[in-house]
């Protein structure tokens, strides 16, 4: 039941980024954004549940900006459909600072050599985050 709520909520953002994702391969970043007006960019934020800056830096990543974040949780023993469920506002941070994240290389390279869990703390622009999440046995996995 649980799932079903969050369903429409990943459904409308994945949607959104994909939107956005198809027109950045037909025209130019600069193009797109300069064709929205600014009430329309907040609104589209706005019904998002992001702020604008948030929104941009979701956008300029892509739909798969954030993939990296709930392989990051999953090895850090945290639920990320747990947290979205219960936290979707810091869920939602915590995608765009990962979307924008400069460190990617490094994040998927210790993840594929499970060693993300000793080294995230040295890149991850979310470490304090998970830190704070993994310490909550409710977001922890089921055994």
């Amino acid at each position: 039941m649980t799932l079903a709520i969050a369903d429409p909520i990943r459904h409308s953002l994945v949607q959104v980024l994909s939107w956005f994702a198809r027109g950045w391969e037909a025209t130019a970043e600069a193009d797109i954004l300069a064709a929205l007006s600014e009430r329309e960019l907040e609104a589209l934020a706005q019904d998002c549940g992001l702020s604008t800056h948030q929104l941009v830096a979701l956008v300029k990543a892509g739909p798969h900006g954030p993939d990296e974040m709930p392989h990051m949780m999953r090895a850090l023993n945290i639920d990320p459909t747990e947290v979205e469920l219960r936290m979707r506002t810091v869920f939602r941070q915590m995608q765009t600072t990962c979307a924008a994240c400069g460190a990617k290389d490094r994040c998927r390279r210790d993840l594929a050599d499970a060693v993300a869990e000793q080294s995230f703390l040295d890149y991850c622009g979310n470490a304090e985050t998970l830190n704070a999440l993994r310490a909550d046995p409710d977001l922890q996995p089921e055994p």
